[in-house]
């Protein structure tokens, strides 16, 4: 199921507008208490100081977990690509058959793997996991019926190499379900909530224009919209590609012509 997050120009206009609101309620505030004859606390320029460091801190720790990971998830990318590549060749030391017909799941199983990162509909995805589920299991079985019917170390090396296919694939889905946490979100709205408020005040005393109540609203939500794109796997402007496996598509459809003799 689609969070907001998952939304990122939807987590922008909706900050955006909260932000905004919470300055010009903290600007009614001020304004009702300057009404009454009620002066600030002396301190309160010190709280805000504060408060702004704190939401500043907090945004860039989570703009850093979000990179984490978006980075973790081209990582886990290449290496399944390598995985996959690495065993198409070790499948020729099994029987010509058995290679014959790993090579052909394979090639079945890397466009499986490239529909995994480029769909964004959920059911195409929930149907791309279990065609992927299946040809795991008839990839295992091909390589593991081979493996027993001739021991060897030229057949353990393949089934190895499986191993490492299928790890990887396990990898690169436990990296896209690797999310900021919610409550990191929900901790960084909060505050920003708060700030936003006491700048609303602060602006509105100091006798300037409500436009500067705009300023940290929009960088905030530019903020939270950058943190929400490369958080998000599927929906965001920035996204990972599989570059490598369809760099190795390419080169499995047409490979490199032998070295003469």
């Amino acid at each position: 199921m689609n969070r907001l997050t998952d939304f990122p120009l939807l987590v922008f206009v909706v900050s955006l507008a909260a932000l905004w609101l919470c300055a010009q309620l903290g600007a009614v505030v001020r304004r009702s208490r300057e009404a009454r004859g009620e002066k600030s606390p002396e301190t309160f320029t010190v709280v805000l100081s504060a408060s702004l460091t704190l939401l500043g801190l907090i945004i860039g720790f989570t703009f850093s977990m979000a990179v984490n990971r978006y980075d973790m998830r081209k990582n886990y990318e290449e290496s399944e690509a390598n995985a996959i590549g690495t065993e198409y060749l070790r499948a020729g030391l099994l029987p010509a058959s058995d290679a014959a017909m790993t090579r052909l799941l394979l090639r079945s199983y890397l466009d499986q793997r490239i529909l995994f990162f480029h769909s964004r509909d959920n059911e195409r995805r929930t149907q791309i996991n279990e065609r992927t589920s299946q040809l795991q299991a008839q990839l295992w079985s091909t390589v593991q019926n081979a493996a027993l019917a001739q021991p060897s170390a030229l057949t353990s090396l393949a089934s190895a190499g499986m191993n490492d296919v299928l790890n990887a694939q396990g990898y690169t889905q436990a990296a896209w379900w690797n999310r900021i946490p919610p409550a990191a979100w929900l901790l960084m709205v909060l505050i920003a909530l708060m700030c936003n408020l006491m700048l609303g005040y602060a602006v509105i005393g100091a006798n300037t224009r409500s436009l500067l109540l705009a300023i940290l609203p929009v960088v905030v939500s530019v903020a939270f919209f950058l943190i929400a794109d490369i958080d998000s796997p599927r929906f965001g402007v920035i996204r990972v590609s599989a570059q490598n496996l369809l760099s190795l598509a390419e080169e499995i459809a047409h490979p490199a012509p032998s070295a003469p003799q």
